[in-house]
């Protein structure tokens, strides 16, 4: 028997996928639950998460599988290469394991993949990463930036390095949906998308972006700094390419000589240490990069909570 044959069902494949309020809701309740942790210790008491990695893992798999654990459910841990993903078709696949668990998360390469998860699924799906979005990371970048920045809508983010990042994508979308401003500064051919930018324009959130190649402009005022590698899982064969037109943008002093402030640093792990991020960075007092890290955490308990209906 199906687990769910009448739940109505959210995914959470992209930011947007949550409305501003909703997203609001799941940062709060993140708050409360880092808070008070044991006072949530059995809200997903028999539930039971499935986790499908087509992708290595390290921050997404252990945090959402303690996380499923402090809530009082399990979590099973499904590595592509040795399932039947690999001989199935995608959707027969998905449609079995969602009469054996309440959520699948999935870690993929092609977004297209997770989508067509999501719609065989009978149960919520979300994106553990794919290469057009990272919404779970940003959810924690979010209430990361909110922590050390409590007057967050008067704050500027700068993300500096690759705007067609996955991370970078998803940082857009959380920044322009909660009215932070954040400035994108990267060289003209790793721009954000034009589809990414028409979207924000349709939907009047483009207020809040800035895209620009000058790094001093862009990082002037910011008082979070922001970076990921420069070449991401699947862009091996663009390796040398990249870091040549990504090197001016490397984060590090000088650049945060740039701001006029002390910002914040913030980096979504695993780092390239002097390849896109100084080590003196990463290291430094105002690093924030292990709270970010450990709010992945919390930020996805609230998340689970929000689309199991327990929030």
């Amino acid at each position: 028997m199906d687990r769910h044959p009448t739940t109505r069902k959210r995914d959470f494949l992209v930011v947007p996928d949550l409305t501003t309020k909703e997203l609001r809701a799941v940062l709060d309740l993140a708050k409360a639950i880092k808070k008070a942790p044991r006072a949530y210790s059995k809200a997903l008491e028999g539930k039971e998460l499935a986790m499908l990695f087509q992708k290595t893992s390290t921050r997404t798999r252990v945090s959402f599988e303690v996380a499923m654990h402090q809530l009082g459910g399990q979590a099973l841990f499904l590595d592509w290469r040795t399932t039947n993903f690999t001989l199935g078709g995608l959707e027969d696949e998905v449609r079995s394991l969602a009469r054996y668990v309440d959520v699948i998360m999935a870690r993929v390469f092609k977004h297209a993949d997770v989508e067509a998860m999501a719609r065989a699924s009978r149960v919520p799906v979300i994106n553990g990463l794919s290469d057009a979005a990272h919404p779970c990371q940003a959810l924690a970048d979010l209430l990361t930036i909110e922590e050390k920045c409590p007057a967050t809508r008067e704050a500027k983010v700068a993300f500096v390095g690759d705007g067609t990042d996955n991370v970078c994508s998803s940082l857009i979308d959380i920044c322009a949906l909660l009215g932070v401003a954040i400035s994108v500064v990267c060289p003209s051919r790793y721009s954000p998308p034009a589809g990414k930018m028409a979207a924000l324009e349709k939907a009047k959130l483009a207020n809040h972006v800035t895209v620009t190649s000058d790094i001093g402009a862009g990082v002037k005022g910011a008082d979070v700094l922001y970076t990921d590698t420069f070449v991401s899982m699947g862009q091996e064969g663009e390796s040398d390419k990249r870091l040549e037109a990504l090197k001016p943008y490397q984060l590090n002093e000088a650049v945060v000589g740039m701001t006029g402030k002390e910002p914040f640093i913030m980096h979504c792990l695993p780092a390239h240490r002097d390849v896109e991020i100084s080590s003196e960075l990463v290291d430094s007092a105002r690093s924030i990069i292990f709270d970010q890290a450990e709010n992945r955490m919390h930020a996805q308990k609230a998340l689970l909570l929000f689309l199991l209906g327990e929030a």
